[in-house]
């Protein structure tokens, strides 16, 4: 019986739950502090979290400063990015004022310091070699024009042939009258077949500033010759500017063709006249310009007869201006 009493014993002591270790206890962190140290620790946490939040505001407010600062100015990928009116992101507007085409001037981005509408200096410029060669005045290109007109009934010479003129047949057919102060750039270089002088041409020509013969109020005197391939060969020097000749000249019951040409060489330019009944006249204006020596060269020639008893063409005056 008292072993028995003292196995319950021992089961009910067994039951009971034995005591932890000292180290498995739950201990709290502010156990064995007063009241009043406990309010301490809680200000000072308090404190060090406002810190903490300050430093942390501070950093936050250096960190936008410094990323502002780097988006002042372009960076190496702003320069693809398109701004407003397709200029790039960053890049200034020209500030130069419009060119003459149209263009804005090259002017670059100013400088600090510098006042409204003032550029840098710019850079000396290097000197070249040599300094490039004018260019060349380039001489007129040659000129020439044939053309026929009308004789009026009454030709003043001194009038049309403010440089030179030039008058045949006034005392028989080597005679010839010229402009007393003429330049002389009208040239009689003969021709074939041989001169007859007349009185009889359908026009009268009249000068007041001849050699040998001062003036005359009218003449119808001039000169002719008979047969196929003969006439008459003028010329008249170039001087470089734009000239103007007037041939006064007729046919008789023939063909006469005029050729003009540059001595320079060229296209030669050909008139005929033409009448197998009677005579008939014509005013042959020639517009031409040729280097200074060269030569206009002018040939009046019998190119068919209607007649055996002298076919022929005939030559009145030349006049220049």
């Amino acid at each position: 019986m008292a072993d028995e009493d003292r196995t319950r014993d021992g089961s009910r002591a067994g039951d009971e739950p034995a005591a932890r270790p000292a180290s498995h206890r739950p201990r709290s962190a502010a156990a064995g502090l007063s009241h009043r140290a406990l309010r301490r620790l809680a200000r000072t946490r308090q404190r060090r979290r406002w810190a903490l939040e300050g430093v942390g505001a501070v950093v936050c407010l250096v960190v936008l400063v410094a990323y502002l600062g780097t988006r002042s100015g372009p960076d190496s990928g702003d320069a693809t990015v398109g701004g407003p009116g397709g200029v790039p992101a960053g890049a200034a507007r020209p500030t130069g004022l419009p060119g003459a085409d149209g263009r804005t001037s090259e002017a670059g981005p100013a400088l600090p310091g510098l006042q409204p509408r003032q550029r840098p200096p710019s850079p000396e410029p290097t000197p070249s070699a040599s300094p490039p060669a004018p260019e060349s005045a380039k001489p007129a290109a040659p000129l020439l024009s044939l053309t026929r007109a009308e004789v009026p009934a009454e030709v003043d010479l001194t009038a049309v042939g403010t440089r030179d003129w030039m008058h045949w047949g006034q005392r028989g057919g080597t005679s010839t009258v010229r402009k007393q102060s003429g330049s002389g750039e009208i040239v009689d270089g003969g021709g074939k077949g041989r001169r007859i002088g007349w009185d009889g041409n359908q026009e009268v020509v009249r000068w007041s500033d001849g050699a040998p013969d001062r003036w005359d109020r009218g003449s119808s005197d001039g000169v002719y010759t008979c047969g196929v391939g003969n006439g008459f060969s003028l010329a008249v020097v170039g001087s470089g500017a734009p000239r103007t000749v007037q041939v006064y000249a007729g046919i008789w019951m023939a063909r006469g063709r005029l050729d003009v040409r540059l001595s320079t060489g060229g296209p030669v330019s050909t008139l005929r006249l033409e009448d197998p009944y009677t005579s008939q006249s014509a005013q042959f204006v020639i517009r031409f310009a040729a280097p200074k020596d060269a030569r206009l060269v002018v040939s009046w020639t019998v190119e068919k007869v209607y007649t055996e008893h002298c076919g022929n063409v005939g030559l009145q005056a030349v006049a220049l201006r």
